[in-house]
């Protein structure tokens, strides 16, 4: 066979034509002439392949990487090594070459190609939403039938912080964009439903208390046709505190803890402890606070009762021993709470 090419006769054949005109056409790589790559200005996340990657990576390194991806090799070549190098790089544009060594049909064979990269400084959806305190829930720290303590409104931003950051390992949302300060507690606004509950979660696991949801229709996503939601979590802690005293199954309990999964209290009757689910909870009554507990003094005693003065006439009130008394002696001053007219001692 002859190359109509060239005319040669003895040359290896490519196809139609002989190996030297193959190889005058043949490239070994194909590259665009510029290649353009979107970075988030704020997170330095990529915009790759049709997705926001979340990866911070060094500006050569993107450039690189940038060419990599860009590279196409002709199914012809092999044992290839390439060699990517940043000429210069003059504010967004970095001028490039890459450089190809191969192997094609058992000739060796070097090509050295020219291109830019253009970086695109643009603005991410999840930056562009942190930038316009966009927000999925709102936290609305609330109490039963009692004003929320100073106290525990700084203890339940400190909780929101704290949980917020932990959560921004994982989530670029979980961010508090605003915090309403109204009458009946706090509004915290979460950029994300996921760490929103998170948040919630950890306000109960301190405060106790139960969790609601209510999903609400803002707006119709125009190229879906899907609703919008936001989504708000009612975190309600109880009337009730620690070292309150509430009736719970007849029995007047003594709050020791309050958690994420159950009120825990002593039977100030039996000295029992008792641990109650927090699916119970609208059945535990408070009926004292702990600044109801009252003073007085044990005026006489014997082997099965102790006597005190009732705080709030004087009078002389004859109680049941019980052997968490047994060692207070006459004139000892003793706490006790008084409930539905009866006095019960406290240790």
């Amino acid at each position: 066979m002859f190359c109509p090419e060239c005319g040669s006769t003895d040359n290896e054949m490519v196809g139609d034509i002989c190996i030297d005109c193959f190889l005058k056409e043949f490239q070994m790589i194909t590259l665009p002439k510029r290649i353009e790559v979107q970075i988030c200005s704020h997170c330095n996340s990529k915009f790759d392949q049709g997705k926001w990657i979340d990866e911070f990576m060094p500006e050569e390194e993107i450039i690189y990487r940038a060419l990599e991806q860009n590279i196409e090799i002709a199914d012809e070549v092999s044992n290839e090594l390439i060699n990517l190098e940043i000429d210069q790089i003059k504010g967004t544009i970095a001028s490039c070459f890459v450089e190809v060594v191969g192997e094609v049909h058992g000739a060796q064979i070097e090509e050295t190609h020219e291109t830019e990269v253009k970086i695109l400084k643009t603005v991410c959806p999840t930056c562009s939403k942190i930038q316009s305190g966009y927000y999925e829930s709102v936290i609305q720290f609330r109490a039963d039938n009692r004003e929320i303590k100073t106290e525990e409104y700084d203890k339940a931003d400190e909780i929101v912080e704290r949980t917020l950051i932990k959560q921004s390992k994982k989530d670029k949302l979980a961010y508090c964009p605003q915090i309403a300060r109204l009458k009946e507690g706090h509004d915290y606004y979460i950029g994300s439903f996921k760490s929103g509950k998170k948040v919630a979660e950890a306000l109960t696991e301190e405060f106790g208390g139960v969790i609601k949801e209510s999903p609400r229709l803002i707006s119709e996503d125009k190229s879906t046709g899907k609703g919008l939601y936001r989504i708000w979590i009612s975190v309600r802690i109880p009337e009730f505190e620690v070292d309150d005293f509430v009736k719970y199954e007849d029995k007047i309990i003594k709050i020791t803890s309050i958690g994420k999964n159950s009120v825990v209290g002593t039977d100030i009757s039996a000295n029992k402890k008792h641990n109650i689910p927090n699916k119970n909870i609208d059945d535990i009554q408070l009926v004292k606070k702990a600044e109801d507990i009252e003073t007085t003094t044990i005026i006489s005693k014997s082997p099965n009762i102790i006597q005190i003065l009732d705080p709030s006439d004087y009078s002389a009130v004859d109680l049941e021993m019980k052997e968490e008394f047994i060692d207070y002696n006459i004139g000892d001053e003793i706490k006790l709470i008084k409930i539905d007219n009866y006095i019960y001692l406290l240790n």
